[in-house]
């Protein structure tokens, strides 16, 4: 009888320290976010994107209750934002965290790969978040290509090309440029393992 509550309790101590792992990383994801999106404006959400926090992704090395935990904290940053997209930024809370569990999941599938498993986020966000982002944009009145001055209005598939590769390469210069030093960083100090097992 014994065992089986020190079984139960365990695995309740389990569950509890997965959740509050999760809701930890989702805090950092948020509030990095908002403090980028204070800083940097459009550069943090708009067609040429540097989220500084999506170098957070690499927590889906360590532990899988970064899956949840950067989920969520895409949702509740995009939640913040919907001030300045207003209700188009609603496809950035629902798709935008898509986007963000299906990287997370790669990230941990290929852990033991760390250049393959960043492609993850480079991925889904270059291919999900300009699929919206021209409805949040045109909804902003925002048609121009920053620097450029092309006018895309109206051309959805122009737009859409424009983001995949703008989206593309600001995710993989933060998860490649930030992310990367962060995972080592995070091995030199002992969270992850050599061969990237979790401790």
């Amino acid at each position: 009888m014994e065992n089986q509550h020190t079984k139960t309790t365990s695995q309740r101590s389990g569950r509890t320290a997965y959740l509050v792992t999760a809701g930890v990383i989702a805090a950092l994801y948020t509030a990095l976010t908002f403090f980028t999106n204070q800083v940097m404006s459009y550069l943090s959400w708009g067609p040429v994107q540097f989220r500084v926090s999506e170098a957070l992704m690499v927590l889906a090395f360590v532990t899988p209750a970064a899956i949840p935990g950067l989920t969520l904290g895409n949702a509740l940053a995009n939640l913040l934002n919907l001030g300045a997209t207003g209700a188009f930024g609603w496809f950035d809370v629902i798709f935008g965290s898509i986007a963000t569990l299906l990287a997370a999941i790669w990230i941990y599938k290929f852990r033991k790969r760390p250049i393959v498993a960043l492609l993850g986020p480079v991925i889904a966000n270059a291919l999900i978040v300009p699929a919206y982002l021209p409805i949040i944009l045109q909804g902003l009145g925002l048609y121009k290509i920053p620097l450029l001055g092309i006018d895309l209005e109206g051309n959805y598939l122009a737009m859409y090309l424009f983001g995949f590769i703008t989206v593309g390469l600001g995710e993989a210069v933060v998860v490649y440029g930030l992310g990367l030093p962060l995972r080592s960083a995070l091995k030199r100090n002992g969270v992850v393992s050599g061969e990237d097992k979790i401790r």
